[in-house]
């Protein structure tokens, strides 16, 4: 007989309680929101107020029309870098900036 795996890493039983209750799409999101303070500036991370997954649609909320508008004519590069960062392209079909 198998005997039990009893030893999880904290990253796996997060993923499983995400799994269980609903939330994965939350965890992915804040992967993303991490990867943008990573790769923006602090004052232009500050713009972005959120970043939502629902229905494999991330959105993010930003306060700068300017930046709003460098997402919206790089859509295409934003959508390919995040998908990178899940690891997965069927996890995000699209990008909406609000």
């Amino acid at each position: 007989m198998a005997r039990k795996k009893r030893e999880f890493q904290s990253s796996e039983l997060l993923n499983s309680f995400a799994k269980i209750y609903g939330f994965e799409d939350k965890l992915r999101a804040f992967e993303i929101k991490d990867f943008l303070q990573e790769y923006l500036s602090d004052a232009l991370f500050a713009e972005i107020t959120s970043v939502n997954l629902k229905e494999k649609v991330l959105v993010l909320r930003i306060q700068s029309p300017l930046l709003k508008n460098d997402f919206r004519m790089r859509k295409s590069f934003f959508l390919k870098k995040f998908q990178e960062v899940l690891k997965d392209e069927s996890l995000i079909n699209d990008l909406l900036i609000l």
